[in-house]
């Protein structure tokens, strides 16, 4: 039970698509999906870096068309829900949310291993 807990998924899936708890690290270096990481409060967020800086809303661009390019979905299909000057944001992801948190789960866990 507490190994399940451990490794909750940060994502929420809906008839729409899915919802996702990110933590985002601008001027990371490179765009990429470094897994997930449990936050000291218990939450699970899907870690994110990008190599924009946080100004002017160019990081939470970057990571919009990270997740629409790791997912294999339109950008138009990526929204910002909250967050938008914060490091810990969700977002919303149009689509079918079978394929989608498979997907999410394959990147996570991909990214876990390493």
């Amino acid at each position: 039970m507490v190994a399940r807990e451990a490794c909750k998924e940060p994502w929420r899936t809906s008839t729409a698509g899915v919802s996702i708890a990110l933590r985002v690290t601008p001027r990371g270096g490179r765009d990429d999906i470094d897994g997930i990481e449990q936050l000291s409060d218990g939450r699970s967020v899907l870690k994110v870096r990008v190599r924009a800086i946080a100004d002017g809303g160019e990081a939470n661009k970057a990571v919009l068309v990270l997740l629409a390019k790791s997912l294999g979905v339109p950008k138009a299909s990526v929204k910002l829900l909250s967050g938008a000057t914060s490091r810990l944001k969700q977002i919303a992801v149009d689509g079918d949310p079978v394929r989608l948190g498979e997907a999410l789960r394959q990147l996570a866990s991909a990214k876990s291993k390493d």
